[in-house]
């Protein structure tokens, strides 16, 4: 398939796909005469596994790492636990950090009433202090 079907079939940009091709995730696909781009099954089940990683939020390179430590099949996954462990560490964190604010803002929102001037709302005090 062209790079235009491939996009529609996964949902992924042509400048997206160009993209992890040009950055080394995906494999580099066949030549047409006319110098199109061919992909096969090979491309689309890369492209959807670098997908589905971005839906976990891990980091391009950590993604290219995933894929070539999935390129060899004969070694340790000890490296694969790590890197996942470090996302879910990353994850824990932004957690803690949106709960913090969250919790700011329910108190900026409680300082405040609609009946209020803006000489007098709480939350325009809050952020100017």
């Amino acid at each position: 398939m062209k790079i235009g079907e491939l996009s529609k079939t996964t949902g992924c940009s042509i400048q997206t796909i160009r993209y992890y091709e040009k950055e080394g995730l995906l494999s580099t696909p066949e030549r047409t005469e006319g110098n199109y781009r061919l992909y096969g099954e090979r491309a689309l089940k890369e492209l959807e596994f670098i997908k589905h990683c971005r839906s976990l939020d891990i980091p391009l390179i950590d993604v290219k790492r995933l894929i070539e430590l999935k390129n060899k099949p004969e070694e340790s996954c000890a490296s694969v636990n790590k890197l996942i462990a470090q996302q879910l560490a990353l994850v824990n964190n932004r957690m803690r950090e949106l709960k913090a604010l969250k919790a700011e803002l329910q108190q900026m929102a409680s300082s405040c009433t609609t009946e209020n001037t803006i000489e007098a709302c709480g939350i325009i005090k809050s952020l100017d202090s």
